[in-house]
């Protein structure tokens, strides 16, 4: 059995939009993108974020993403050379390589390879997608989906950086009408830097 786990760049007040750039999602007149640059400059010149990346997408087996997030992701690693050096080489080459499952109700084809529209019954899909062997199907933004999932009791584990800044708008990881749901903190890392890393696993699952 396939396990669905969410990973998200997160602000104090649950904010998840735009963490990586000014123009990522400007989406209902969003000001603030690219609020996480600054700590993961930190981050990086104590050694810290890289690792922190590396660890979780070692177990990537899958990816599962909502029609903005395959776009951005598409337009970028999706194009960016294989051959970099380093980390950004080694990411490069997992997303092309690793099946990408996409929930859309506008696209009707998709040019990433590698790349599965999960059709009009998303729920069903994802369920028959963690029943098959496997490792991490992973879930990076997307927070549309995600709520989705998590109606349907499908999401297995949240990573959550929780980075130290209040931005007082934005879209939220867990907005109003979120489905009632019960989490185990599995994992609790406070890093140099000032971000927390924390992992939350559903009750039964832990």
């Amino acid at each position: 059995m396939s396990s669905i786990v969410v990973q998200t760049f997160m602000t104090l007040d649950g904010v998840v939009q735009g963490p990586g750039g000014p123009d990522e999602d400007p989406e209902g007149g969003f000001e603030h993108g690219g609020w996480q640059l600054a700590y993961d400059d930190r981050m990086d010149v104590l050694d810290e974020g890289g690792k922190v990346i590396e660890e979780w997408e070692s177990k990537t087996e899958a990816l599962l993403l909502g029609r903005k997030t395959y776009e951005i992701w598409a337009g970028a690693w999706g194009v960016w050379p294989e051959d970099a050096e380093g980390f950004m080489g080694e990411l490069t080459r997992r997303y092309n390589r690793v099946p990408k499952y996409v929930a859309s109700r506008t696209l009707s084809e998709v040019g990433w390879p590698n790349s599965t529209l999960l059709g009009s019954d998303v729920p069903e899909a994802v369920r028959k997608l963690r029943e098959q062997p496997g490792g991490e199907i992973r879930v990076w933004g997307s927070t549309e989906l995600i709520r989705t999932l998590a109606e349907h009791d499908l999401v297995d584990e949240y990573r959550i950086a929780v980075y130290p800044i209040v931005l007082g708008s934005g879209k939220k990881l867990f907005s109003d009408g979120f489905p009632l749901t019960t989490l185990t903190l599995a994992d609790s890392r406070a890093l140099a830097s000032g971000v927390l890393i924390n992992t939350y696993r559903r009750t039964e699952a832990a």
